[in-house]
């Protein structure tokens, strides 16, 4: 099911800090991966056709995204008994073949993604130098399928937070595939 995040940024809401851990086999924090001007937290998996459609962007922007300051970090959430490929030996082989160069770490309580109040994947919170919130949009107006020449509104959007502090007062809303939630949760 197709889901859009809430389509309004909380300017200034403050990122909740986590400890989890990454495909590299060590513990990540948000204290420890923010980036002296800003700090993209993203919410992916590997089986939605809406982050597949961008993985490759993803991985372009952010390293774009990095020589300005910006630090970037990836959360997968979802429920990886339910959901098999999304399993960490899968957000390994992903993380490769997408050739990511962020920390990719997994939620596997699901508290991370309901300290952020994450609805769908992919989900992009983009945060200023003091880790107040500035950018809760899409990358851009791909959804399942990759529109090419689109406009890089993540990219556009951090790379003023990146000059400015802050983000565009405009903001489309992400849209994705649900996090699939544990049924205990």
């Amino acid at each position: 099911m197709a889901l859009h995040t809430t389509g309004i940024c909380n300017f200034g809401w403050t990122a909740p800090d986590f400890r989890l851990k990454g495909i590299d086999g060590a513990e990540h924090s948000l204290a420890d991966l923010r980036g002296p001007n800003g700090t993209l937290v993203m919410f992916i998996c590997n089986h939605c056709p809406y982050v597949k459609a961008i993985a490759g962007k993803i991985a372009r922007d952010t390293a774009k995204l990095a020589p300005l300051g910006i630090a970037s970090v990836a959360i997968m959430s979802n429920d990886t008994d339910a959901y098999p490929a999304d399993s960490f030996d899968n957000m390994i082989r992903f993380a490769a073949t997408h050739k990511f160069t962020f920390p990719y770490l997994i939620d596997e309580t699901q508290q991370v993604a309901r300290a952020y109040d994450a609805v769908c994947t992919p989900d992009f919170f983009g945060f200023d130098s003091g880790l107040g919130l500035q950018y809760r949009g899409r990358m851009d107006e791909s959804g399942a399928s990759p529109v090419e020449g689109a406009r890089r509104d993540l990219f556009e959007a951090m790379k003023l937070v990146a000059k400015t502090g802050h983000g565009p007062q405009d903001q489309i809303a992400s849209m994705g595939c649900s996090i699939k939630w544990k049924p205990d949760v």
